[in-house]
């Protein structure tokens, strides 16, 4: 773990730091209305458990969660139970037709382990292939279209990395066999379950967008209407109880090398899709080491790339040379400084996060306190930057997030999701001898697969341009934090690019503002939109960007923001994230929070 720094001391607001990186003054006017917003009230009291704690976006996934480890599972089996039940309850923002990311903490060695479960593109596909497909699609005599990977259909379809993970988790961590922890999920599927309010709505919407898709309807309306189910209205899917069950009895190896991936290549096939059977074949997941950076005394851990995990450490990193503490929470300072640390962040992300068996990326040097003293220097208090030129690369939503934690001191963090909204629209769907698609109860597999594709750029010598085999750049990122080598805190915040935004902020909330867990998480947040990204043609941003920030802020912060140039506008989609918790207090009694802005649950025993 690296030691505290000592060469980057922090900065009262109230002093002119260095070059570029100015104060607003203070004198009386709109500057002086906006001060600090007392701290935000939890919307519930932490839950405390003294064996073991689960903390998911449905409560019946925590329930089944509990269930597993009161039966003597890990709290990895409990995280794979849970993640299998909310593919079923939350399809929405996850399912085995989508990749999987963790951090476990193992109490047998006091050592934190990583795993990336994402898939790769197809062995078939290159740059100029997917040009053209894309161009296929676009209207006649438009050169203008914007050239990017579809959202839906076919093309952003990689292989899902989901069932792999499970099993590679479970073989070193696991304890249950796979057929008891996959039977709640299965019985649930089977005999159906009661849908939540907040998933009711998001399935409502996400369907109607995937209408002109085949067998959407068919898998996820009810009996085939076109009409989703309504909030506590009962839904089955036997059909995933099927593939889970198949799962269950015949292994990993069912879903990636027997008929499963063969149904999958005919039906894509059918579409106009080049993944196949034997890209499924191919794939495994890999167990990677967690990266980390020390803010004020905790280490906060992230995974690598080709996720972005690493944005939120450079956002911490930047920060970490200002009095926060001093701006106060929801003061314009604090949100300035923030928001213009993130969009420096993010032109990293876009230029250097990739696949590291394709590119290196700098992690060590991006984490750097040399690095970070370079940054805030560029950050200018008193003007919301336009654009961020990028400098030289240093030398040397839609998802789910669940939290457990075991009697013997197991933690993990898991993260899981089909990407934008339920994924890309494709259904697999056995595929008739005349080439049709075929019909009836048995005809799909239960499930979507991902668009996790449409994250690939598509610029020659683009660190993230899509290639054959390669992992995408990925949204997807579980945290953990220790204090002095143990375990402190399990979390993370789902939501595409809300994510090390989220993380970063949960980070400073708790830390830099004495927040309690829940409080941490119930705190309206910020969420800046339009830096450049990493994905098709990787525009630029030009305009500042968009900040969107929940109720809650003072009226004189949001006054304070325009002043300095940033464009503040509502959030047109829920954009904020969805928050889950563990943290291991010293007497070794788990507290647990859930996300008041979802379904969420925490509970324990």
């Amino acid at each position: 773990m690296r030691a505290a720094r000592s060469l980057f001391p922090l900065m009262s607001i109230q002093l002119a730091v260095t070059a570029g990186c100015t104060v607003a003054p203070k004198g009386p006017d709109a500057r002086d209305a906006a001060a600090p917003a007392s701290l935000p009230v939890a919307t519930r009291s932490e839950v405390y458990a003294p064996h073991a704690i689960a903390a998911t976006s449905h409560p019946l996934a925590t329930q089944i969660a509990l269930d597993v480890m009161r039966q003597g599972g890990s709290a990895v089996d409990a995280a794979i139970a849970a993640n299998a039940a909310l593919g079923l309850m939350e399809p929405t923002g996850c399912g085995i037709g989508g990749d999987l990311f963790a951090i476990v903490w193992d109490p047998k060695t006091n050592t934190l382990h990583g795993y990336n479960g994402s898939g790769r593109s197809a062995s078939t596909i290159t740059l100029e292939g997917m040009r053209s497909r894309i161009a296929a699609l676009t209207p006649s005599g438009d050169p203008a279209a914007p050239l990017a990977i579809p959202a839906q259909g076919p093309l952003p379809v990689t292989v899902p990395g989901c069932v792999d993970g499970w099993f590679a988790l479970h073989e070193r961590f696991g304890k249950l066999s796979m057929r008891d922890i996959l039977a709640p999920a299965i019985g649930y599927a089977q005999d159906g379950h009661p849908v939540a309010p907040e998933i009711a709505a998001g399935w409502k919407r996400n369907v109607e967008v995937f209408a002109k898709w085949p067998s959407v309807s068919t898998q996820f309306t009810v009996d085939g209407s076109g009409r989703t189910p309504a909030a506590g209205e009962l839904w089955k899917n036997p059909q995933l109880a099927h593939t889970l069950t198949r799962i269950a009895s015949e292994g990993r190896d069912a879903f990636y090398t027997g008929d499963i991936p063969q149904v999958i290549e005919r039906f894509l096939a059918s579409q106009g899709g080049v993944l196949t059977a034997a890209d499924f074949a191919a794939h495994r997941g890999e167990w990677v080491q967690p990266v980390s950076a020390h803010y004020r005394g905790y280490d906060v851990w992230e995974l690598p790339p080709n996720g972005q995990g690493i944005a939120a450490l450079q956002i911490l990193q930047t920060l970490e040379g200002l009095d926060l503490r001093a701006m106060g929470w929801g003061s314009a300072d604090y949100v300035h400084a923030f928001v213009e640390a993130k969009k420096l962040a993010f032109e990293d992300r876009a230029r250097l996060y990739a696949d590291p068996a394709f590119v290196a990326t700098p992690v060590a040097q991006l984490l750097s306190d040399d690095y970070a003293i370079r940054q805030l220097a560029r950050i200018n208090m008193t003007r919301a930057a336009l654009t961020v030129e990028p400098t030289a690369p240093p030398t040397g939503a839609d998802t789910i997030y669940l939290t457990t934690a075991d009697a013997s001191g197991m933690m993990v963090s898991l993260i899981q999701s089909n990407y934008r909204g339920m994924g890309s629209g494709m259904v697999p769907t056995r595929v008739n001898s005349d080439g049709s698609l075929a019909s009836g109860q048995d005809a799909t597999l239960g499930f979507m697969l991902q668009n996790r594709g449409e994250q690939f750029a598509l610029i020659e010598g683009h660190p993230n341009a899509i290639a054959p085999r390669k992992r995408p750049f990925h949204t997807i990122i579980p945290a953990f934090i220790t204090k002095d080598g143990e375990p402190w805190m399990s979390f993370g915040v789902m939501g595409g690019a809300m994510q090390p935004q989220g993380h970063a902020q949960i980070v400073i909330n708790l830390i830099d503002f004495g927040m309690t867990l829940q409080q941490a998480g119930d705190a309206p947040r910020i969420h800046h939109d339009g830096s450049t990204e990493p994905a098709g043609m990787v525009k630029p941003m030009t305009d500042g960007g968009i900040l969107n920030l929940e109720p809650g802020f003072p009226e004189a912060t949001l006054a304070e923001l325009t002043l300095r140039g940033h464009s503040i506008k509502p959030a047109r989609t829920p954009v904020f994230g969805g928050y889950q918790a563990i943290r291991r207090l010293p007497s070794g009694v788990y507290e647990g929070a859930s996300e008041s802005r979802k379904d969420g649950h925490a509970a324990g025993f």
